[in-house]
């Protein structure tokens, strides 16, 4: 293929949403011709498509024997049409162009009213050997909705000059609401051993989410996680597999598993876009779009999104490494003991979940913190602590390798502060942290 008409496949992106049918010329052993609509046509590569295959049809059974086919797209703003050359290569049922194509169809099926009807079985992947722009008078392009490059400078230049995780997510989120006009956003860090996602950090939401989970595979935020791909839905969907219902938050109860903090994402989200922070072949995360309307994160801004995660990703990795130069904490670091009506902390050892004057708050490592952090207080008065000596201690269950003790600090000092249960959690210099307790504390452990 010439470089002219890759440049070309490029170009024409906008017609491979799926917003309007394709459809697809397939021709029999004996001659006969078979055109029939098709829901998804996507862009792989500068050569490559896929085309979804959802039924053993006419159209099937005509390409496994002949594997030339042309397929015409169309673009939804300017109603130009295009014909595609392709060849027919193989068929993929799992993998993350598998897994990209389920989730779009989901919402197409969605929008179309078919949830039950469509279901995709693989992805045929054809090479594109020729692109034909059909004669016509298209309609002007639509002007973009934020200018993407720019945007995207800019956030980099901020993002540059963090020098803490907590700045860094803040600053992301600031960036993708005043430069990119995105109003909705999530970062969650991965737990590989616990096999789940947890919300560190958002934005234009009525509750934060901090602390929420989403399991690796579940949606399109643990799709992308699971499959290290950007998965991304255009339309509304109420495919199970890839839609998340807002889960209330149950207060109190002396329960071994304890409550879920709740998914703070739209109700009824018609566009959601989730791009894996991958550094050094390995994810880290998901960073996480949506928004009430069709049609808001295209290629162009799934492009972006992507550069801008591998920077975050970076930048995550960079200020998560340990700290190995940071002196220990000293031990005459003392605070003055606190006064008042105790604060209740009950802790089950099963899974780590803590619940503060019955409330539920945290579970899992930053569980397991928390109580370290609270027991050390209690013995010997020590009101400062060590990331270095937290990395150290076994007990708490951090991994061996990308232990991710900041995000989980973080997340655990944004639970403190929103729970307002007069224990906090804050930065006493570079690689250190200090307790802070407003009430004497009584620790229980809890009956499994």
């Amino acid at each position: 293929m010439s470089a002219a008409t890759a440049l070309r496949l490029r170009s024409i992106r906008a017609c491979l949403e799926g917003a309007i049918p394709s459809q697809v010329a397939t021709c029999a052993p004996d001659g006969t011709p078979n055109v029939a609509y098709l829901s998804q046509v996507v862009y792989v590569d500068d050569e490559h498509v896929a085309l979804s295959f959802q039924f053993f049809n006419k159209t099937r059974q005509n390409i496994l024997t002949n594997p030339c086919a042309t397929a015409l797209v169309n673009d939804p703003v300017t109603a130009h049409y295009f014909r595609l050359h392709l060849r027919y290569l193989r068929t993929e049922t799992a993998g993350p162009l598998f897994e990209r194509m389920r989730a779009q169809l989901a919402g197409i099926a969605s929008h179309d009213g078919l949830a039950d009807v469509f279901a995709l079985k693989g992805s045929d992947i054809y090479a594109v050997e020729h692109i034909e722009a059909l004669p016509g008078e298209p309609l002007p392009p639509a002007p973009p909705r934020a200018d993407l490059l720019g945007g995207l400078r800019l956030c980099s230049q901020r993002l540059a000059r963090c020098n803490a995780l907590d700045e860094l997510l803040q600053t992301l989120l600031a960036c993708l609401h005043e430069q990119l006009g995105i109003e909705h956003a999530l970062v969650l860090m991965l737990d590989a051993p616990a096999g789940a996602l947890y919300t560190v950090a958002s934005h234009g939401y009525a509750r934060s989410g901090v602390g929420s989970e989403v399991r690796l595979g579940q949606g399109v935020i643990g799709m992308a996680a699971r499959e290290a791909t950007p998965v991304r839905i255009s339309h509304m969907t109420h495919a199970a597999l890839y839609s998340h219902t807002l889960r209330d938050s149950l207060a109190g109860g002396d329960t071994a598993t304890g409550p879920e903090i709740p998914y703070p994402g739209l109700a009824e989200p018609h566009s959601q876009l989730a791009v894996p922070l991958i550094s050094g072949g390995r994810t880290l995360g998901v960073l996480f779009v949506e928004s009430p309307l069709d049609l808001q994160f295209r290629y162009p801004e799934e492009d972006a999104l992507v550069a801008l995660a591998g920077q975050l990703a970076a930048a995550i990795e960079r200020l998560q490494c340990p700290d190995d130069s940071a002196e220990p904490a000293p031990a005459g670091a003392m605070a003055a003991y606190p006064q008042g009506a105790p604060v209740r902390v009950r802790h089950f050892a099963a899974n780590d979940s803590v619940f503060v004057n019955d409330a539920y708050l945290i579970k899992g490592v930053a569980g397991a913190i928390l109580c370290r952090l609270l027991r050390e207080h209690a013995r010997t008065g020590r009101q400062e602590f060590s990331n270095r000596e937290l990395r150290l201690d076994r007990s708490l269950g951090l991994p061996e390798v990308a232990d991710n003790l900041e995000a989980r600090l973080l997340l655990l000092q944004r639970r403190l502060q929103e729970s307002r249960t007069g224990i906090r959690l804050e930065k006493a210099g570079r690689g250190r942290i200090r307790l802070c307790l407003e009430a004497p504390v009584q620790l229980e452990e809890g009956l499994v």
